[in-house]
This record gives structure tokens, sequence and C-alpha cells, in this order.
């Protein structure tokens, strides 16, 4: 699913137009993205959570030559799945 599949699907669920859709969408993940580069932490309770976490620096290997190369610490995105949506994809077995 695109963004464009998923505005429709939000549109349909939330009897609102496409363009609402959109806009809210768009609006809250613009949030979430500058909420996370920030350095703070987006809780959606059942969904999950985002935030940034350390990369530490490592040693890696050049793959056209086999070279050794330190790449350097950074900062990544991070997304950690909640209970609901974790069952939601696996329902727990009996």
């Amino acid at each position: 699913m695109n963004k464009g599949e998923l505005v429709d699907a939000v549109a349909h669920k939330a009897t609102v137009t496409k363009k609402q859709a959109d806009a809210v969408l768009s609006a809250a993940l613009e949030t979430i993205m500058e909420a996370v580069a920030e350095g703070d932490k987006v809780t959606l309770v059942g969904f999950g959570s985002f935030e940034s976490r350390e990369r530490k620096a490592r040693e890696g290997r050049n793959p056209k030559t086999g070279d050794k190369m330190e790449i350097p610490a950074t900062k990544v995105p991070a997304f950690s799945a909640g209970k609901l949506f974790k069952e939601r994809v696996a329902p727990p077995k009996d």
C-alpha cells in the first residue's frame, strides 16, 4: 500500500474527502518526523513508538575493493510495534 492508497482507505473509513484525509495524514507524518528529529519519542498506544536511536561507529568493508573502512556513529529513526499491532499481524496461537 502506498500513500495514495492509504489516503483513499482513510477517507473511506473516516467518511471525509480524499483531500481532507491527505491533509491530516501528511500533517500527522510531518509532526512525527519533526518530533523524532528533535529527539522526542512519539508513542501511539496500541500502534507503536517512533524514536531516534544512536548507532555506534563500526568497522565496515568497501564492497568494491574489500578495504576496511570506519563507518561513523549516527542517529537513525526507529519504530517499535505496539502489542495490538503485533497481535493483528501475528495472532497468538492457543
